[in-house]
């Protein structure tokens, strides 16, 4: 619109103005000026650019030009062109606001599934998603929170948009975090965000949820990545880039609460007899189990010589009567021991 002409009505009682200025050399009055600045809204408002009309004003200006009253007339120019672009830049501001908002508002109903499924899907269309398809959603964290105005996400979303273009990717914040919302089959896009948001949030940690179909696929697939990271802080997982579809054994794990503390509490409630507690010893299978049971790698996380790890091994073995190296017994040991991490046992009593 900055290119066609501008319309008389947004240029009301400017030539008045100019001519009783040059004649009398007055500055413009209030009630003038606070009309200068509703035309400058009403034009922000219908879409026309600032440049075309401050243009118009000029010329409107030097049509009107008296050379005898030149400097009180580029005066009143002054004045009306100003307050034309405050009111202009007000009305700019306040639509920017508003955007703002319906996003923000778009963006809490879209992840935590609030707000009627159909009028959602017809909301999504003007931020680029059409929810009737699958999506994925990647979420990331970083040392501190951050706000969708912040240069973190704004770096991020840059990035992404330069190397995938239009793609019907939205990147936002969500307590905190970066979250990007993709189709469901552009696994590169996600792959990409999760590289950038790892570099922008300092080394952060990055959850990927699965593919979800169809309105609700987007709060599934968020949830699915919060889940992730949730379990990343419970069983200490430091993997920069997390999957979902990689750790739904841990869901099904814990799926039977209490099947899995009567197994911690079998399995490992012998260790609690031990001089320290349960936690030293608990710490030593963690870190055994997590090393693909190599003593001398396992030795090395807990800052042990490997004959102390053998020791605790063996000691491990003595209290529970199962054994860490048999295959058999490992299983039952491994998975009790991920079920200690899962419900913060023994800090917390089963």
């Amino acid at each position: 619109m900055a290119g066609r002409d501008i319309p008389q009505e947004y240029l009301e009682g400017y030539t008045r103005i100019l001519t009783d200025a040059s004649v009398t050399g007055r500055r413009l009055t209030r009630d003038e000026l606070d009309s200068r600045r509703a035309l400058g809204e009403r034009a922000a408002e219908a879409g026309f650019g600032l440049r075309a009309l401050v243009g118009a004003h000029l010329t409107a200006a030097r049509l009107h030009w008296s050379a005898a009253a030149g400097e009180s007339t580029l005066a009143a120019v002054e004045q009306v062109v100003d307050a034309f672009a405050e009111g202009y830049e007000r009305a700019q501001l306040l639509a920017v606001r508003q955007e703002e908002a319906a996003r923000r508002e778009f963006i809490d109903d879209l992840l935590h599934g609030r707000s009627d499924l159909g009028l959602l899907a017809e909301r999504a269309e003007r931020f680029g998603l059409r929810l009737s398809h699958a999506h994925a959603v990647a979420v990331a964290r970083g040392t501190v929170g951050y706000d969708e105005g912040d240069s973190v996400p704004r770096e991020v979303e840059r990035a992404l948009i330069a190397r995938f273009g239009d793609r019907s990717i939205l990147v936002t914040t969500k307590d905190g975090r970066l979250v990007c919302i993709a189709p469901g089959d552009q696994d590169d896009v996600l792959s990409f965000f999760a590289k950038q948001a790892y570099a922008a949030t300092d080394c952060g940690q990055v959850a990927i949820g699965r593919s979800q179909p169809g309105p609700g696929g987007v709060v599934q697939s968020y949830e699915e990545a919060l889940n992730a990271l949730d379990l990343a802080d419970r069983l200490e997982f430091d993997t920069p880039v997390l999957r979902s579809a990689d750790l739904l054994v841990y869901p099904v794990l814990t799926r039977d609460r209490q099947a899995m503390a009567d197994l911690v509490v079998s399995a490992l409630g012998p260790l609690r007899a031990a001089r320290g507690g349960a936690e030293p010893l608990l710490d030593t299978l963690t870190s055994y189990f997590d090393s693909g049971c190599v003593a001398a790698e396992a030795a090395r996380r807990l800052s042990l010589s490997v004959r102390a790890l053998t020791y605790r091994l063996e000691r491990i073995h003595k209290l529970t009567g199962a054994n860490p190296a048999d295959p058999v017994h490992r299983y039952t040991l491994q998975t009790a021991v991920i079920g200690a991490r899962l419900l913060d046992w023994p800090a917390k009593d089963l």
